[in-house]
């Protein structure tokens, strides 16, 4: 099959063997993929990444290893943690901080920037009738932005800032106005504040106004290694800062801020496909505002260029042209 690989700050299709799923594994073919920023990162140099990349899809079930085939045709989205399945985490039902976890396109498991990937079952989540595949494919970054919501506990009267009005940022900013109508988009782009406040967000172009310890909450959301100084200085004391930036530079923070305004510093990642799956399905998130352009799978290193331009919003795939050849 056909598959996008990194190595060394290269991009190229090659030719690699099919997958063949194990016990408990589905053979997925996948239809549409999405470039994330942490894919970017992976180019960059983040976890001396090499292989092929890719965790945002949606795609059909070709064959199950399985005695339970029920999936088999049904088109899917997955959970891109694979636990080992006998931890604590696991047992528990969590396996997103399973000591040896996996991570689809990102450590010790072939991504979906390919024609096929394998996938244990137990990750693979039905997309709802009324779901459209470009709509499927925002699945997993929606819901890491639903997650703050299942970590912290908000409230209509919470004022919230959201830094970055990348991908994730407007993710976000969306989600967390099912929440609170207080929520406040800060970004550099106006096209991109133009998406949020054409859905009835608050927005404003970063460095407009001092905001200093004016929100009960700051999501950081930049993809800069700089973002939490920010965010640190427009948070309340006894405020909350989530950071949702994964940088392949260090960060650095005020130790003496945080301990002296007692500021509470919450890192959110992953969230529940199911969850996104129900919001997709019910129309709350308009995602599609975020598609920039979309690419045949075979012109790969085309579309990465793209959203390797600042700015970019997200970058779509369509594997289906590349089954065709």
């Amino acid at each position: 099959m056909k598959a996008a690989c990194f190595k060394d700050g290269s991009i190229s299709i090659q030719e690699i063997d099919t997958p063949a799923p194990r016990p408990g594994e589905a053979l997925i073919r996948v239809l549409y993929s999405g470039i994330c920023n942490t894919d970017i990162e992976l180019y960059r140099g983040y976890y001396g990444f090499s292989g092929v990349p890719g965790h945002e899809f949606v795609g059909i079930v070709e064959e199950v290893n399985d005695n339970d085939r029920s999936l088999v045709g049904k088109r899917v989205c997955a959970d891109i943690n694979i636990g080992c399945g006998a931890c604590r985490r696991c047992m528990s039902g969590d396996s997103r901080h399973c000591p040896e976890k996996r991570t689809l396109g990102i450590n010790d498991q072939q991504g979906i920037f390919a024609e096929y990937v394998a996938l244990p079952t137990g990750n693979l989540f039905p997309v709802p009738e009324n779901v459209s595949d470009e709509e499927a494919v925002y699945a997993e970054p929606l819901a890491a932005a639903l997650e703050i919501g299942q970590q912290i506990h908000i409230t209509a009267r919470d004022r919230i800032a959201v830094l970055g009005d990348g991908k994730l940022g407007l993710l976000c900013a969306f989600a967390l106005s099912v929440y609170s109508p207080r929520v406040l988009l800060i970004g550099r782009h106006e096209n991109k504040l133009k998406i949020a406040s054409g859905n009835g967000i608050d927005t404003m172009v970063s460095g407009d106004q001092d905001l200093s310890r004016q929100f009960d909450m700051v999501v950081e959301a930049t993809g800069s290694e700089t973002g939490i100084r920010d965010a640190l200085t427009m948070v309340r004391a006894e405020g909350t800062v989530v950071a949702k930036t994964t940088s392949h530079k260090p960060s650095e923070i005020d130790l003496a801020k945080i301990v002296v305004d007692e500021i509470q510093i919450i890192g959110s990642r992953c969230g529940s496909i199911p969850l996104s799956l129900t919001a997709l399905s019910k129309k709350l998130i308009p995602v599609g505002a975020l598609t920039e352009a979309m690419y045949p799978f075979l012109e790969f290193e085309k579309g990465f260029k793209h959203a390797l331009r600042k700015g970019t919003l997200k970058i779509l795939l369509d594997h289906t042209s590349a089954s065709n050849t």
